[in-house]
């Protein structure tokens, strides 16, 4: 019997809770026994002395031994009219050690008797005294041995043992065998048909079909049977996903090509003598920059994965300081450097560990998507970017004065496709940034946003391995 199985462990627990039941009453099933043999032994007393009172007290000595040997005892007092007489004797071969009144015994009496018996080895002689039976008298006394009812009381123990080996057995095999038909075959079917779907999780006729009879069990088919169809279901999306992510990558790549071409040409246009093409050359421009940036952002984001950053010690202030001066030349190319004004609030002195460049775009992306909302406002506004440590790691703030962030955009911030902050966006950026911080064990979140400008908090947890938290 392996114990390791369902099985097995119900048909031991089975015989050892049978055996614990058979155990508790084995006692008072002993003292039930004593009770009887010293009333036995009481019973055949009276007999032997019935003989001897129907002989008129004339008994031959070899017939009196034997009747008190048939009787198991060694002397019989009977008192009859309040007279107490010695109706049949023979030598004690040693005193008595103990008397025992069997007229009305309690529970605990007789569980105590017949402990203190089994725990004497030794013959001692006991004195029993007990009521004749049909009215024959007042009282009975026997002295008899101890040694043939202790030994009778362990055989019958044994045979109460040995019963209740071979029942508690035999209703292990019955039980185990209803547990393997009820309880265990169900389970089987089920995990085998959770390795079956495991092969091949897309494949929809793998999905189990609730057909167990147990409720529980029928209820855990129906369980897994819906999530089976919600994975299927999952696995079939995603892979329609990366296949069309394969082809917008493809696309993309392309299209890149050719606008990055049209773009060189644009450029040109710029200087023609014809008034009309140098006032919607400009816009002609911006609009193939932007769907450059969407194609390679795309392309980016497409990508299966993000390399692991490469952690190292370096300077903040000179990063921050690197992203404000890329941030006011992209402002001044568009002619809006006066309306956006940025502020560095970092500690000099402030050194982190990151991974350099992939901080940069986070910045990179935050701080143009602040800019881009001042400018669309046509109002002055700033974007200040701070910084600091405590024990946990180290925060970045990026703050701005802009008109906040739609609700479109804060219910799906850093989703891609679904999270842009501005008309025409993509929300990639976001995606993308969220995804560089979540690299580093940290967090990218929003503190706030509003009329009165919108914030992001980084976190970067010191130990790499931590995430950080509030």
């Amino acid at each position: 019997m392996n114990f390791n199985t369902l099985s097995g462990r119900f048909a031991a627990l089975t015989i050892l809770f049978v055996v614990l039941a058979e155990a508790a009453i084995l006692i008072p099933s002993l003292s039930n026994f004593r009770h009887d043999y010293l009333e036995s032994r009481l019973e055949r007393a009276q007999i032997a002395s019935l003989a001897l009172l129907a002989t008129d007290d004339s008994l031959a000595a070899d017939l009196e031994s034997e009747l008190l040997e048939n009787a198991g005892v060694y002397n019989v007092v009977l008192r009859r009219d309040d007279i107490r007489r010695l109706v049949l004797s023979s030598p004690l071969p040693a005193p008595i050690a103990a008397t025992y009144d069997m007229r009305d015994p309690g529970f605990w009496t007789l569980t105590r008797d017949a402990l203190e018996l089994l725990a004497q080895p030794q013959n001692r002689i006991i004195r029993v005294i007990g009521a004749p039976v049909r009215q024959a008298g007042q009282l009975i006394e026997i002295t008899m041995d101890s040694a043939p009812m202790r030994a009778d009381m362990i055989e019958s123990g044994i045979r109460l043992l040995v019963v209740s080996a071979a029942f508690s057995v035999l209703t292990a095999l019955l039980l185990n065998l209803a547990a393997q038909r009820l309880i265990v075959r169900p389970i089987r079917r089920v995990i085998g048909h959770m390795i079956t779907y495991a092969n091949d999780p897309e494949d929809a006729r793998r999905i189990i079909e609730p057909a167990a009879s147990m409720a529980e069990v029928r209820a855990a088919e129906s369980a897994m049977a819906a999530m089976q169809r919600t994975v299927t279901s999952s696995l079939k999306q995603r892979e329609r996903l990366a296949q069309l992510g394969q082809a917008v990558a493809k696309i993309s790549h392309d299209l890149r090509n050719v606008l990055s071409t049209s773009q060189i040409l644009a450029d040109r246009l710029e200087g023609s003598d014809d008034p009309g093409v140098r006032r919607t050359a400009p816009k002609l421009v911006g609009s193939i920059s932007r769907a450059v940036n969407l194609c390679e952002t795309t392309l980016a984001f497409g990508r299966a994965e993000e390399a692991p950053p490469q952690l190292s010690l370096f300077n903040l202030s000179a990063l921050v300081a690197e992203v404000i001066e890329a941030e006011t030349l992209a402002a001044e190319s568009t002619g809006q450097e006066t309306l956006v004004e940025f502020l560095s609030d970092v500690p000099p002195g402030l050194t982190i560990r990151a991974d350099r460049e992939q901080l940069y775009r986070v910045l990179t992306n935050l701080a143009r998507n602040a800019r881009q909302a001042i400018e669309a406002t046509r109002r002055p506004g700033t974007i200040e970017i701070g910084a600091g440590e405590d024990e946990s790691g180290w925060w970045l703030r990026v703050g701005d004065t802009g008109p906040g962030l739609p609700e479109k955009a804060q219910a799906n911030l850093f989703q891609p496709f679904t999270g842009g902050i501005r008309k025409g966006g993509t929300g990639l950026g976001l995606a993308i940034a969220a995804d560089l911080m979540r690299g580093h064990g940290g967090r990218l979140e929003l503190l706030k946003t509003g009329s009165e400008g919108t914030e992001f908090m980084l976190h970067l947890p010191r130990n790499p391995g931590a995430v950080a938290t509030g």
